[in-house]
């Protein structure tokens, strides 16, 4: 994840030939993407960070993937924005794995209905489902919860670990990790 670093520290990674990353931030993407993805036709930019609803114009089509839709409205904002400019990008869908009241994320419960409007009624291409565990030493137990659920619905992909736990994550499954300070050091 290349939030609050500069394009300088990115092109290391880039010349060596690097194509997934990470932004926290539509606007900070916005800033230094495009140029970078113009030299880079490989790159595929991920959005992890919480997606406003007004910002969603703003991110065809410079994000290939979503890692955090969670809710109807934002689902159906994106919905309504992919009609318009023929593009789908691949979406996961943020589950409140601990149910904690201060995250985002649909409720293990509401799961089930969420899926099938995005993908029936929306025609959202969702390709699997994301968590940001609680910090209670119970990590394992949230990425197994989020796997078996990912199964359970038949999806192929899943975002689940950062730097200090991806290696828990990528063992029960996980094929997306977002490592920023494991990669670029700490930010500033």
């Amino acid at each position: 994840m290349t939030k609050r670093f500069e394009s300088e520290h990115i092109l290391p990674i880039l010349d060596h030939g690097h194509k997934h990353f990470g932004e926290n931030k539509v606007q900070e993407a916005m800033l230094k993407w495009p140029e970078l993805k113009k030299k880079y036709k490989e790159i595929k930019l991920h959005l992890i960070g919480k997606l406003q609803t007004n910002k969603v114009k703003f991110i065809f089509p410079l994000f290939d993937y979503i890692h955090s839709l969670d809710n109807i409205r934002l689902a159906q904002k994106i919905s309504l924005a992919q009609k318009t400019i023929n593009y789908k990008p691949k979406i996961f869908v943020q589950v409140n794995i601990g149910n904690e009241i201060q995250k985002n994320g649909i409720n293990e419960n509401d799961l089930n209905s969420f899926l099938s409007t995005c993908q029936n009624e929306l025609k959202l291409n969702i390709i699997g489902l994301m968590c940001i565990p609680p910090n209670d030493d119970m990590t394992v137990s949230y990425f197994k919860k989020l796997k078996d659920l990912n199964d359970k619905y038949k999806l192929k992909q899943l975002s689940m670990g950062m730097s200090a736990d991806y290696l828990d994550a990528v063992k029960l499954g996980s094929t997306y990790v977002r490592i920023g300070t494991g990669i670029f050091g700490q930010r500033s």
